[in-house]
């Protein structure tokens, strides 16, 4: 994108597309004779194209020409005499704008009463310009023609310019919207995409339909808001219903397309899920044909985002669904741990947003890992539904050699879950649980089982979920044990920092529990009170 194009895509959006929608069109004329000047403004001064008439400036020389085009992003025509301060003053000035400015859109007529210092064949092909005249031959009649070719090439290339953009800023946006993880972020990352594209500030409403009928406008629910907007009242639904805001939306519903009624502009984004979406807005201008043409392609690239983000949903609710049903398998057979699962989740969850906030890990905490290691680490103990029940469900302590087979549930886990996790491409929640279940009983130190892994050798999903689980533990009550106070599995978690626990995790759960920021059934749970 050439410099010019930036720098007219980088001013203020308001005022850049108010002067493009300006009833004028800016023509300079660049001529040391002010008789010439004189007369050509008052000859175009009457001219209209498109029911706009033509604001004409005027400079004497190159010099001053080159001051005003720097101040100027929106103009049309330049009519541009060869000769002026030098014999090829004119030409250099055309180098200028397109190679220096890089301003490859104002349609530029060289004009000369000296044809031999410049001959037309060359000038034709060695410059990008419009067409070159004696300027005796310019006679109000040819002018005109000259002028309203000219615009009519500036406004078509503007056209073709601002369709590129616009495609590229849909193409942009759509890639964008593919990562987000909540509706409501969905809907608002919308709504500023369309104020990207149309270069305005971003003023509109998202809604949803729910059974409205098309003859009927009904209630509908708002989903995200911005500008003006968002201090629209709804009820405690997130619903609303005022008929100036529904009218047009009723309306795009019964034919199933957008609605163009300036000022109150429906988008309609149909999904193939059973959703329709409706967003309201009111731009400052009205929208042209081409803006039109690039909003419905918008409007079917979001409803494919959309539904590729239901579906990305879908397969994640899937993961959390098998994860829940093998924990809660586990679950069955040793019934002592409740909740325990739950609260894991929460816990180690928690944790590993502590640790980011602080600094630590940050190549490993990435927001895919945050949103996964809470779910994965519910399976810790998946292994343990192949320990023989008498072993599992023993009351009192156990001997040698059933602690050697209880040991086992680490490694028979994580072979469970690897397994699981070769179905799906890429870092899953069962990838993730494997490294917890065969991990989570390894020591900092490297005393630990089953590998005897120490430090960092251990993942940091299975150093987060050792602490978490034995932290829970102590504070749970046990048909084999009392719930611990506090204070005594504060003080067994940190003497044990550095040789069982990693000491970054130890920290982090300490200040989580004494500072009570904890969620807030964990609080309850855990007896620390309001958080």
């Amino acid at each position: 994108m050439s410099d010019f194009l930036n720098d007219w895509l980088t001013e203020d959006t308001c005022e850049t597309k108010e002067k493009n929608h300006q009833r004028v069109w800016n023509v300079l004329v660049v001529d040391d004779e002010p008789d010439i000047v004189n007369v050509t403004r008052l000859t175009l001064n009457s001219f209209t194209y498109k029911n706009k008439t033509l604001n004409v400036q005027h400079a004497y020389s190159a010099s001053e020409a080159i001051e005003i085009i720097s101040h100027s992003t929106d103009l049309a025509l330049i009519l541009l005499d060869v000769v002026m301060e030098t014999d090829d003053a004119g030409l250099k000035l055309v180098k200028w704008i397109r190679n220096e400015l890089g301003n490859h859109m104002v349609r530029i007529v060289l004009r000369t009463g000296q044809p031999g210092y410049a001959p037309e064949k060359s000038v034709i092909v060695d410059y990008d310009i419009n067409d070159y005249k004696l300027k005796t031959e310019l006679t109000a009649e040819k002018l005109f023609t000259v002028v309203i070719s000219s615009l009519r090439a500036y406004d078509s290339l503007w056209s073709l310019e601002e369709n590129r953009i616009g495609l590229m800023k849909i193409l942009e946006g759509t890639s964008s919207l593919y990562r987000i993880s909540s509706l409501k972020q969905f809907a608002s990352g919308i709504l500023d995409q369309i104020s990207v594209l149309l270069k305005f500030p971003p003023e509109g409403i998202l809604v949803m339909a729910k059974g409205m009928q098309p003859d009927t406008p009904e209630r509908l629910t708002i989903i995200a808001t911005t500008g003006l907007y968002e201090t629209l009242e709804a009820d405690e639904q997130g619903l609303i219903n005022q008929p100036e805001l529904t009218h047009n939306i009723a309306l795009a519903h019964q034919n199933q397309k957008s609605v163009f009624l300036h000022p109150h502009d429906v988008l309609c984004i149909p999904a193939h899920n059973g959703h329709i979406f409706f967003i309201y807005f009111s731009p400052i201008y009205e929208i042209d044909a081409a803006e039109q043409a690039l909003l419905e392609i918008f409007c079917e690239r979001m409803s494919a985002a959309y539904d590729n983000y239901h579906l990305f949903g879908q397969l994640k609710k899937s993961q959390e669904a098998s994860v829940v049903a093998m924990a809660s398998l586990a679950e069955h057979k040793d019934e002592d741990t409740g909740l325990h699962v739950l609260r894991v989740r929460d816990l180690t969850e928690a944790i590993a947003n502590e640790l980011l906030q602080n600094g630590h890990f940050t190549d490993e905490l990435t927001q895919g890992f945050l949103s996964k290691v809470g779910w994965a680490s519910i399976l810790h103990d998946i292994g343990k539904i192949g320990i023989p029940d008498c072993i599992l469900q023993k009351k009192g302590k156990l001997d040698s050699d059933e602690r050697t087979i209880m040991e086992t549930h680490a490694r028979m886990g994580e072979d469970i879950l690897f397994k699981a996790s070769e179905l799906i491409q890429g870092r899953n929640y069962f990838s993730i649980a494997a490294e917890i279940a065969g991990g989570h009983h390894e020591y900092f130190d490297g005393n630990g089982y089953p590998s005897g892994l120490s430090g960092e050798q251990i993942p940091l999903s299975a150093r987060i979920v050792a602490v978490v689980d034995v932290f829970d533990a102590l504070m749970s009550e046990r048909p084999y044990k009392t719930a611990w106070p506090l204070n005594q599995a504060i003080d067994y978690i940190l003497g044990r920092s550095s040789s069982q626990f990693d000491p970054l995790v130890v920290q982090a759960i300490l200040a989580l529990v004494t500072e009570k920021r904890l969620p807030p059934v964990l609080c309850e749970y855990y007896g620390l009170g309001k958080h």
